[in-house]
Parts: structure tokens; C-alpha cells; sequence
């Protein structure tokens, strides 16, 4: 159920156009993990260009200290 949620959350962040705009870390962070997956990141097509280099730990996901070099 909580894939279900995670997938419409990122459908409708998706869909809305002001997801391409987003650059903040708590609209970014549609799960409220604490982290942003490549999923989420996906919405923001500069955020993704860079997301490699931004994953330090290359762990998937970027935590606020990696997403606040952006």
C-alpha cells in the first residue's frame, strides 16, 4: 500500500508544472524519508543531470547536507 501512495504522490508531483520548479528539499522529499530517491528527483530535470555527482556516498539517495551543494 505504501508503493501505491509513493507512486500517486510522484504522478501528481509530476503532472503539476510547478514540479519542474521545485528546488526545495522538503517538496522533493514526497516520501518524508529524509532523502531524495532518483524517483523523486525525477521531476526536476537539472536536479537529475546532476544527481550522480551530488550522491557522494553513492547510496541512491540525497540527503540535505548532498542536495544543498546543488
Amino acid at each position: 500500500m505504501k508503493s501505491i501512495n509513493k507512486i500517486l504522490a510522484l504522478i501528481a508531483i509530476a503532472s503539476s508544472s510547478a514540479a519542474f520548479a521545485a528546488t526545495d528539499f522538503d517538496t522533493l522529499d514526497v516520501d518524508g524519508s529524509g532523502t531524495i530517491s532518483q524517483a523523486e528527483a525525477s521531476v526536476d530535470a537539472k536536479l537529475m543531470s546532476m544527481f550522480s555527482e551530488l550522491d557522494t556516498d553513492q547510496n541512491g539517495e540525497l540527503s540535505k547536507e548532498e542536495f544543498s551543494e546543488a
